[in-house]
């Protein structure tokens, strides 16, 4: 007696092109025309693990701010392809949280601290947290330049109104532990380190600074 395969879903067809061709644009179209963005949270949560990792990658390409607490959930799925393009995703959906104009000022922003030009960071970024208060990776990015600039008082306080705009934003939870441990205060570090990890269990680099902070603190 022959058994039948099971039905692959139209999306996990796409996300097989999509590794054999790496055409993203195209993998974008196919998924954007068949699927709503209400469908692709519901197969994050029902679907098999190729379903899943298609539709945590399409999140990532065009879900909105409405599928953060999604992604952030995935960070803790049991597939570590899952889990990784949880990861980049959401980083992405942070960036599109309040448009284009403001996706590509971020975009600037970030390029700037990279550049370790931080008071051009500090300067736009501010610029930004006035313009739009209530977005997050704006303040995030601000934390980030005042870090650089040594001002580690201001960097908290940037991390903090990013986690109460974003309580999914695990790198503005690390941020924090880092100040606490230029600010010399172990314990503080400690704990916004745990947050982080909770957040995003993936965070091999804090989790190595959990265990020496550990040791140290006996």
């Amino acid at each position: 007696m022959s058994t039948k395969r099971p039905r692959v879903p139209q999306i996990e067809k796409a996300f097989r092109r999509y590794l054999s061709e790496e055409d993203s644009a195209g993998f974008i179209r196919s998924v954007s025309s068949q699927y709503s963005e209400a469908t692709l949270q519901r197969l994050v949560l029902e679907g098999r693990r190729g379903t899943r990792r298609a539709a945590v990658m399409a999140l990532g390409f065009f879900g909105t701010f409405r599928s953060n607490s999604l992604l952030g959930k995935a960070l803790h799925d049991r597939d570590r392809a899952v889990r990784l393009l949880a990861e980049n995703g959401i980083h992405s959906i942070w960036r599109r949280a309040v448009g284009e104009n403001m996706y590509r000022e971020i975009k600037a922003v970030e390029w700037l601290n990279y550049s370790h030009r931080y008071e051009d960071a500090s300067r736009k970024s501010i610029r930004m947290t006035e313009a739009a208060p209530f977005f997050a990776e704006a303040w995030n990015q601000r934390a980030l330049a005042h870090f650089g600039l040594g001002d580690f008082d201001a960097s908290i306080e940037g991390c903090e109104q990013t986690i109460e705009l974003n309580p999914y934003h695990f790198l503005a939870a690390s941020g924090m532990g880092h100040c606490y441990l230029k600010k010399s205060d172990p314990t503080q570090a400690l704990n916004f380190f745990r947050m982080a990890l909770e957040l995003n269990p993936g965070l091999e680099g804090v989790r190595s600074q959990i265990d020496r902070l550990q040791r140290t603190l006996g």
